[in-house]
This record gives C-alpha cells, sequence and structure tokens, in this order.
C-alpha cells in the first residue's frame, strides 16, 4: 500500500529533533517510494536513528513534518503505528523463553487467539529455517539465530512499513547473508523497509535508494549507482612493488588522475579516484596516462585496476571521513 497522491510510504520535511544544545536532526527531507528498501547511511552521531525514532512515533520532532502512507506522524500517530513495525539495534525478545514462546506470547498480545498465534509463530520460525531450535531459549541462540526470531517478532502481523535499525550489527558473515534474504522476501511480499545500516555493501546489495546524512542533514541521494558516480568515474588500485616509493608514486598518481590519492592500510597500496564524468573512456585513458607516468618515475607496480567507485569511496568524499560503527544518537546527545 501507498500513499495515492504521492505513491509514497514515507515523506519527510525539515525534520528537526532537538535534544537539549544537541540538534539531532537539523531539517531531515525524505521521499521513500512504497514497496522497496530505503537505505540510511551516515557516520556515528549522524542521525539515523532518531529520524527513524521519530518516524516510527517514537520520538515527537521539534519541527517540520513527516507522513506515512499519508498519515501525519504527530497528529495521526496512532494511524501510523497500526501500519509499521520497528526492529531496532538489539534483539527485544525474552531470553528466557523458547523461541516458540516468544512468538507465540506476542501474536496472543497482537490479539490472535492461542491456536491461530502458534501456527503463525511456527511458520515464522519454519520460514526464518528454526524449526529445529523452536523449543530451545532464546539465550542458547547464536547471534544471527537471535536476530532472526526478532525480525520474525516484527513480522507476525504483516506491517507495511518495516524499520531495521542495524539489523545485522555485530553478526557472521553467513548470519548477515540470512538476513538479507529475510529482507528481500520481505519486501517481495508488499513491506517496504526503511533500513540503517553501518556496512555499506549491505546498502548496496539491498537498497533501492539511500540517503547518506550527516550533522542531522541528508546530504546525498539517490541510486547506489548514481552516488558512486557523483564521485568520479573510476577508481585506481595500485599496489607498489616498494613501499618506500609510495609517496612519490602518490603525488604521481594524484597529478594524473586530477584527484586526491588516499594511501591503504597495506603499506604498499594506493587509491584513487579519476576526476571527470564523461564516461569509462575518459577514465581508461587518465588510468592509462597514470600508469605509464608511474613507470616513467620509475615507480615498479605489481597490480594495477581501474573499477567503479564504492560506496565505501562515496562516502569518504562526501563525509570527510570514512564509515564507522554507528551509535545512538539520541542516547549520546
Amino acid at each position: 500500500m501507498r500513499d495515492p497522491a504521492t505513491g509514497l510510504a514515507i515523506e519527510a520535511s525539515g525534520l528537526v529533533k532537538t535534544f537539549g544544545s544537541t540538534r539531532a536532526l537539523d531539517g531531515i527531507d525524505l521521499a521513500v517510494p512504497a514497496g522497496t528498501v530505503y537505505g540510511l547511511l551516515g557516520p556515528n552521531g549522524a542521525g539515523k536513528t532518531t529520524a527513524v525514532r521519530v518516524l516510527a512515533t517514537l520520538l515527537r520532532p521539534n519541527g517540520g513534518e513527516a507522513r506515512v502512507f499519508g498519515h501525519d506522524v504527530v497528529r495521526d500517530a496512532d494511524a501510523v503505528r497500526g501500519k509499521v513495525s520497528l526492529t531496532g539495534q538489539y534483539a527485544s525478545v525474552d531470553e528466557d523463553l523458547t523461541g516458540m514462546e516468544n512468538l507465540t506470547l506476542l501474536g496472543r498480545l497482537l490479539g490472535h487467539r492461542k491456536p491461530a498465534a502458534r501456527d503463525r509463530a511456527a511458520q515464522l520460525l519454519a520460514a526464518f529455517g528454526l524449526t529445529e531450535a523452536a523449543d530451545r531459549q532464546v539465550k542458547k541462540y547464536s547471534g544471527g539465530m537471535r536476530r532472526r526470531v526478532d525480525i520474525a517478532a516484527s513480522i507476525l502481523n504483516t506491517p507495511e512499513l518495516l524499520f531495521l535499525d542495524e539489523p545485522t550489527s555485530g553478526l557472521d558473515p553467513r548470519s548477515r547473508s540470512q538476513v538479507w534474504e529475510i529482507v528481500r522476501s520481505v519486501v517481495a511480499h508488499g513491506t517496504t523497509v526503511l533500513l540503517t545500516t553501518q556496512y555499506l555493501d549491505e546498502a548496496d546489495r539491498l537498497a533501492g535508494r539511500i540517503a547518506v546524512v550527516d550533522h542531522g542533514r541528508v546530504i546525498a541521494e539517490g541510486t547506489p549507482g548514481e552516488l558512486k558516480s557523483s564521485v568520479g568515474t573510476g577508481t585506481v588500485h595500485v599496489r607498489l612493488r616498494d613501499a618506500g616509493q609510495r609517496p612519490e608514486a602518490g603525488r604521481v598518481l594524484a597529478a594524473a588522475l586530477g584527484a586526491p590519492v588516499q594511501a591503504e592500510a597495506d603499506p604498499v597500496a594506493l587509491t584513487g579516484r579519476v576526476a571527470g564524468d564523461d564516461g569509462r573512456l575518459q577514465a581508461g585513458e587518465r588510468a592509462a596516462r597514470a600508469l605509464s607516468e608511474l613507470a616513467a618515475a620509475g615507480i615498479v607496480v605489481d597490480d594495477f585496476s581501474l573499477g567503479q567507485p564504492s560506496l565505501d569511496e562515496v562516502f569518504l568524499v562526501l563525509t570527510d571521513r570514512p564509515a564507522e560503527p554507528a551509535g545512538d544518537e539520541m542516547e549520546a546527545a
């Protein structure tokens, strides 16, 4: 379902939220199409979790306005709550209960009769690969299993809009992949997902559109491809034979590429953006010239590649710092 007037699940304009002297949201604008995954990215304290809590009616904004499926989050808060579900950064299920007991209890609290609640719990446990663990206490689950049962609890009654705040924080790669499949399945059944994440690859794989948030404002918005294109037509990755030549190689590369060059953690590695926006041919020509000038300077290159900028590089360019684990800006405030 969507707001028939706009086709949007979320529409926010000039949202402001303050905690004392801290301005956690400083005029955020959002337009989230219904039936999609929309990503919120930003450094620690950028305002992502605060934005989610305002949109979920858990916090009252100090300024601006927001609508969820056409309902104002302040004036029509009850209507909004009937359409949304929120999975926060930490599991909200009772660790002393089993997976089946948790989901059955929540189903009863949502108004289902006991047989219907147990049937829905069994259905979700099976869908999330937790049937064999259904009768074990949640405190004996792995981190990935806890996360899956937590998301299952959020969709006992299928929401029109699901807020996922850092859904895979701290999970191993296999568990993260399992959660991604759950998110895709939820969206395939018509739910809109607003995703905040500290993992840029997660946003790249899941989100159709992404808003980059910093200091309480949206500083860039678009599809992953549009955001990558906005910072250059390509990225050059270089590995040198001699780490001692890296400072000189950096200067040569920066001049040839027409853009800053970044030293990687690997002492022989450098990464540089290819400046300009005239297409991959120009990027290729600049990269070839850079390689030629490195050779002319007597710098031996063991590996040289040209690829599309990553979201990590987009993040670095837009915020002037690399991605980092996101904390809870409301608690920090």
